[in-house]
């Protein structure tokens, strides 16, 4: 059995904790919590609600993320102080004790490095995510409602919190559509991977005869849209049509004209929301989730220039990008990195973070070889 060499792998972590503390720029960390904490003190923050949550989630998150990385600082001094008293005692003990430290840190060290690939222009947005049922009739409507429930879940594992913006419900079961933001840093980076077409076979609930049933529901990702990206839509080219809520709902739902659809003329896309009581805080809302969308068409068209002024054919992503089998046996499966795992109630349940990972990965590994 070969002999741990100790300060070698000491100094492989401090390596990675550089090249991790310059990407995550501590400085402008610092400066980001302290601009924060003076807008979460300002007089009168909470005269408005939202943005006072919006305040002080990203504050709250910018100073755990600085406190994790000076943490993984700290913890790998302690581990070389740890090696330096097994060595002069020649103690075995504390020498084990500091293999299974090593082992602790690399794994840490390696879920922060995901955090590095996340440089996107705009990666570390918040998150708007929309699901919508596919081929696959009530199971399919029924797959997105549980794929909603899986967000939610990782969301609430991480301390992020969400909005659900507009809700379609299906009429025997499950929702034909559902949108809602994950308000938290690099939401849109991490979630980002999730987009695609995601496909479920199991035995259908909702057949009599206990067939098997195959479904699909599409994930669509986009970063939230802010202030400084100036996206101008002409009034001449929105239509703006409102209606009452449907689905449940407590007072208001289903009383007044609340709820609004938008429709972007020159192309087409339609944003509903439905979730707020009033028109003008739905219409606002559906602006900001339409001038979102136009941002990643308008991304994607210079993306698309791009890639035919360079001869570049290469098909992008497939469609299919990951699978959950319920029968006849039990699996996940992403199509693009392989990662997959054998506990499909877990992964149900907001265990996503290795597919997440995996995919963050993938998609460095596939712009490397562009």
């Amino acid at each position: 059995m070969a002999t741990l060499d100790f300060p070698a792998e000491l100094r492989a972590l401090r390596q990675t904790y550089d090249s991790i503390a310059q990407v995550s720029d501590l400085d402008g960390l610092a400066a980001r919590i302290e601009r924060l904490s003076q807008e979460a003190a300002a007089p009168g923050l909470w005269d408005d609600p939202d943005r006072a949550q919006q305040v002080t989630s990203r504050l709250s998150h910018t100073q755990g993320e600085l406190e994790k990385v000076q943490a993984m600082g700290r913890r790998i001094d302690d581990l070389a102080v740890l090696v330096e008293m097994a060595d002069e005692a020649q103690d075995e003990d504390t020498r084990q004790e500091a293999i299974q430290e090593l082992a602790a840190v690399q794994e840490s060290l390696a879920d922060m490095e995901i955090r590095t690939l996340l440089n996107g222009e705009y990666d570390e947005r918040d998150a708007v995510v929309t699901i919508r049922s596919g081929a696959g009739g009530v199971d399919a409507a029924d797959f997105a409602e549980m794929l909603l429930r899986m967000y939610l879940r990782w969301a609430e594992r991480h301390g992020y919190p969400v909005k659900v913006l507009d809700t379609s419900y299906a009429e025997e079961a499950g929702l034909k559509s559902v949108t809602f933001e994950v308000n938290a840093p690099y939401a849109y980076g991490n979630l980002s991977v999730e987009g695609g077409t995601h496909r479920l076979v199991r035995i259908s609930p909702f057949d009599n005869q206990g067939r098997r049933q195959t479904s699909f529901a599409a994930v669509e990702v986009i970063p939230l849209i802010e202030a400084t990206d100036h996206i101008e839509i002409p009034e001449n080219e929105i239509k703006v049509d409102v209606f009452r809520s449907s689905g449940p709902g407590g007072q208001s739902v289903n009383t007044t004209d609340s709820a609004v659809r938008m429709t972007h003329l020159p192309t087409g896309i339609v944003v509903s929301m439905q979730d707020e009581k009033s028109q003008i805080q739905n219409r606002a809302a559906a602006l900001r989730v339409l001038q979102s969308r136009l941002l990643v068409l308008r991304r994607a068209e210079e993306a698309a220039m791009k890639k035919e002024l360079a001869g570049d054919v290469k098909a992008s992503w497939g469609d299919q990008m990951r699978s959950y089998v319920l029968h006849p046996y039990q699996m996940v499966k992403d199509l693009r990195t392989e990662h997959e795992v054998g506990n499909p109630a877990a992964v149900f349940d907001g265990a996503i973070d290795d597919f997440i990972a995996a995919g963050i990965r993938w998609r460095r590994q596939q712009e490397n070889q562009a």
